[in-house]
């Protein structure tokens, strides 16, 4: 039976959310809380619409090794629960780490693996289990090579839930300028026109893969979320030529809609979770819209800000 919901589902301060699907509904973790002393709020749902928050996920690191959380996502994996999330100073010395709990609301507890010492920066680790069983970790990480610099998607086999096979390798790299999250940027010592790819998140759906992924600057209105598509999990990885954005901002009423994750809707329709800005951009708050699969390729039915239907096609 369709239910109604008007965006965002959430009040309060929700980023990069990521919703699971579990035995007794949906739970979803965000950037932003620190909630009984553990970073990450955690939220639980019966139906994507109405959320009730039930504690923060991650116990916390000694201060030295990181005091801002970002993006985490959580996979199930012989009835335990993995945490994959970034650590670092503010916007500096970014690493992905591994956290595991015995439920998949938490407390999750820090494995003491750094995922990517040799990377630079390395955040929105996303991890996808193939068909035969072969996970894999989708994440984003800086690159100074190239013809448009900037932070990159890359993806690397997992080996056992808490280390990277050492094969990783960039997967998209900037294609246009809506993907420029700011020009003349300070970084490294030089001066570039900085772009960013960032937020990927997989699907297997009519027996290719998809990645969403979010560009530009998460700060500004040109936020939004384009795809890629495959048809392996390590690529080659190609974005289809001329398919428009399927969030972008809406003028005075969505701003910078992205950093997104794709679940499952009760009804069986996928749903695309993502962040936007209030107008008066004090919040990035959770909003859902669903995906509607067409001979060219995946379509969003948002962003939305006024009452609508989940399912709806």
């Amino acid at each position: 039976m369709p239910i109604r919901y008007r965006n965002p589902v959430h009040p309060t301060y929700f980023a990069d959310p990521f919703v699971l699907r579990t035995g007794g509904g949906y739970v979803a973790y965000g950037t932003g809380k620190v909630v009984d002393g553990r970073p990450f709020e955690v939220l639980t749902s019966p139906d994507l619409v109405h959320w009730t928050s039930v504690g923060g996920a991650l116990e916390p690191l000694p201060p030295a090794q990181g005091t801002d959380y970002w993006a985490p996502e959580v996979a199930e994996h012989e009835g335990r629960w993995w945490m994959y999330y970034s650590v670092g100073f503010e916007d500096r010395g970014h690493h992905l780490r591994v956290a595991v709990a015995d439920a998949p609301t938490g407390p999750f507890r820090d494995q003491g693996i750094n995922l990517t010492p040799n990377e630079r920066f390395a955040i929105d680790a996303s991890p996808f289990r193939d068909d035969d069983g072969t996970w894999y970790l989708f994440h984003a990480r800086d690159v100074l090579e190239g013809a448009r610099v900037g932070t990159m998607l890359a993806v690397d086999v997992l080996d056992g839930m808490t280390a990277l096979r050492g094969g990783s390798r960039t997967m998209l790299t900037p294609s246009d300028d809506w993907q420029i999250y700011q020009r003349q940027r300070p970084m490294y010592g030089q001066v570039y026109d900085w772009h960013t790819l960032e937020g990927p998140a997989v699907v297997k759906r009519h027996g290719r893969y998809w990645c969403f992924y979010s560009g530009g600057s998460w700060l500004t209105p040109s936020y939004g979320v384009a795809y890629a598509v495959a048809d392996h999990p390590l690529g080659p990885w190609t974005e289809p030529k001329g398919a428009p954005r399927l969030l972008r901002t809406v003028p005075g009423r969505v701003l910078g809609p992205g950093h997104n994750s794709v679940v499952v809707g009760p009804d069986g329709q996928d749903v695309m979770v993502y962040h936007a800005w209030d107008v008066g951009q004090t919040a990035r708050r959770m909003c859902i819209d669903p995906i509607v699969w067409t001979p060219e390729g995946p379509r969003v039915l948002g962003p939305t800000d006024e009452e609508v239907e989940l399912p709806r096609r």
